[in-house]
């Protein structure tokens, strides 16, 4: 006798992959990187001089990280780069 098996998509479990955007922009060789976190966490704006992280700042999202760039270090909203 064969056995006919049945899967119920609530029998499979399901696996959530989080992907987080990271974006990149240099200006006068200093290294500006975005990095997204978990929503409940937000994002985090890096500052590297000479390949040392000398400043960070933790804002809500990505869109507060370059309002951030642009108020204190001149880098334009539309020159990040997605990595």
């Amino acid at each position: 006798m064969k056995r006919r098996y049945t899967w119920r998509s609530s029998n499979i479990p399901k696996v959530r992959i989080m992907i987080f955007k990271v974006y990149e922009v240099i200006k006068d060789n200093i290294l500006f990187r975005i990095e997204e976190d978990y929503p409940e966490v937000g994002a985090y704006l890096y500052v590297y001089e000479d390949g040392q992280c000398v400043r960070d700042f933790l804002q809500n999202n990505i869109d507060m990280c370059k309002m951030v760039a642009l108020e204190k270090y001149n880098v334009l909203i539309d020159s990040w780069k997605r990595k």
